[in-house]
């Protein structure tokens, strides 16, 4: 099965849709060299959706979110707002689909996860639209202490991977990705949301075959 990533960045989505048994071709606006799924094109998103959304079995996207976060309003810079246009790409595109964002985003019904599910120790809290249902999961609550921010974490606690975190390295554990940047890290999905929603998409497509 083939999933088209739209707005992909370095890939955590992408490797958790491998991990469930999908073949990924990522689509970005910036080039993406540690981009971890199995093909990579540098285009516009929403433009090649329209042109070869059809060609793919689904499609994960994953428009911008810093114009939904909670400090949106700590920066002058504007951001786009491109979920309502993302979703009636995907909904034009046929395929079945799954939106992520962040919380205060303007998603339809959106399913709620968070690390605490998938034994991460992050919380990472993110909204799922999708096309298609999914079973009802209750968010354990943390089993540890959150670090404070501004200093290394500690074994076992919980990190905020957000802005200049520190340790990058018990925040790439804690997130499940390896091979991201600082950067890359803080706007990341962890792989282990999206391998969820590939299984569980998955058997559903394989149900309707």
């Amino acid at each position: 099965m083939r999933l088209l990533d739209l707005f992909c960045g370095a890939g955590g989505a992408a490797y958790g849709y491998m991990l469930a048994g999908f073949h990924v071709t990522g689509v970005d606006i910036n080039p993406q060299p540690r981009y971890r799924g199995d093909r990579f094109i540098q285009a516009d998103a929403l433009e090649y959706c329209a042109e070869h959304g059809h060609e793919f079995d689904a499609i994960h996207a994953s428009p911008p979110c810093q114009g939904y976060s909670k400090t949106r309003n700590l920066h002058k810079n504007a951001h786009p707002m491109l979920i309502e246009e993302t979703r009636n790409a995907l909904r034009a595109a046929g395929k079945p689909y799954i939106i992520e964002n962040v919380p205060g985003a303007p998603l339809l019904n959106p399913t709620v996860l968070v690390g605490s599910m998938f034994g991460l120790r992050t919380m990472r809290k993110r909204l799922f639209e999708t096309s298609f249902e999914l079973p009802f999961m209750l968010a354990p609550s943390p089993a540890a202490r959150h670090a404070r921010m501004g200093r290394p974490p500690q074994a076992g606690e919980y990190v905020h991977v957000v802005g200049h975190f520190s340790g990058i390295e018990y925040c790439r554990q804690a997130m499940g990705v390896t091979w991201m940047s600082q950067g890359e890290l803080a706007e990341a999905i962890p792989p282990a949301y999206t391998e969820w929603f590939g299984r569980l998409l998955l058997e559903q497509m394989e149900g309707l075959s």
